[in-house]
């Protein structure tokens, strides 16, 4: 058993702190930016240019996604507490919406093809999911369920004000839907794929994953105002893994027809 007693704040200088969670995020958005341009996918001033949009949908989103969805009783009572965005608290859902709509105002403006355009951001994705889980994990906020005593690797959170075993599912998080899925998301994305399919894998990959580490996380209130069997970040999943079993039927039938 493991106690978290990681400091939230990276550096501080007199009244102004830098914290572990938004250096996670910057960290991810210069990861890839490195590696998308290693790919080749756009121009770099391009490719600048559209990460900026990005994170403006994933900023924005994230936080509106986390009001609207998990803490909208909160932020009614506290609406200036939506704009402390380094103390954590970014919904993955909003931040997805608020990229999709990024990306599409961004296609439109620029004659691109958004699901083309997805399908050449998406493998760096799940790099920002392990990295802002981490920091979820550094903050010790959105705890696991209560584990077993004897579980080696349960931890207790007394900096945020619990002292029960918990599973780290930051950590599980951090290693399904951020590194395993990039690792599987970059070599299926090596090859030339039909268009979609990309988008559908991620979409698949992200939601199983998702899904699966909701069984071990500390259900969520949201907008229903209790917990129910099927978590909230369940529910929001089911359709990321329709939309992707569509997008990657859709691309097998155009395999099938070029044969």
């Amino acid at each position: 058993m493991f106690i978290h007693a990681l400091d939230p704040v990276a550096l501080s200088f007199g009244p102004i702190a830098i914290r572990w969670y938004g250096v996670m995020y910057f960290v991810a958005f210069l990861l890839a930016f490195f590696l998308l341009q290693r790919r080749q996918v756009l121009a770099k001033d391009v490719l600048e240019d559209l990460l900026f949009w990005l994170f403006l949908g994933v900023i924005l989103g994230g936080r509106l996604g986390e009001a609207l969805f998990y803490q909208p009783a909160y932020f009614a009572q506290q609406p200036l507490e939506i704009f402390k965005i380094w103390r954590g608290g970014l919904s993955f859902h909003g931040g997805f919406l608020g990229v999709l709509f990024a990306a599409w105002l961004w296609a439109r403006k620029n004659g691109m093809n958004c699901l083309e355009l997805m399908d050449k951001i998406a493998p760096v994705v799940p790099l920002g999911l392990m990295l802002g889980r981490l920091g979820n994990f550094i903050n010790g906020e959105l705890w696991g369920r209560l584990a077993p005593p004897d579980l080696p690797w349960a931890m207790i959170f007394p900096l945020a004000g619990d002292a029960q075993p918990r599973h780290p599912v930051q950590l599980y998080q951090a290693s399904l839907e951020g590194a395993l899925l990039f690792f599987l998301l970059w070599f299926y994305s090596a090859k030339p794929r039909p268009r979609g399919a990309v988008s559908g894998f991620f979409l698949l990959g992200y939601g199983i994953f998702r899904c699966g580490a909701e069984f071990f996380r500390e259900p969520d209130r949201g907008i229903f105002g209790q917990s129910y069997s099927v978590s909230m970040g369940q529910w929001l999943s089911l359709p990321m893994i329709l939309c992707g079993f569509w997008l990657l039927w859709q691309a097998r039938r155009v395999l099938r027809a070029d044969a």
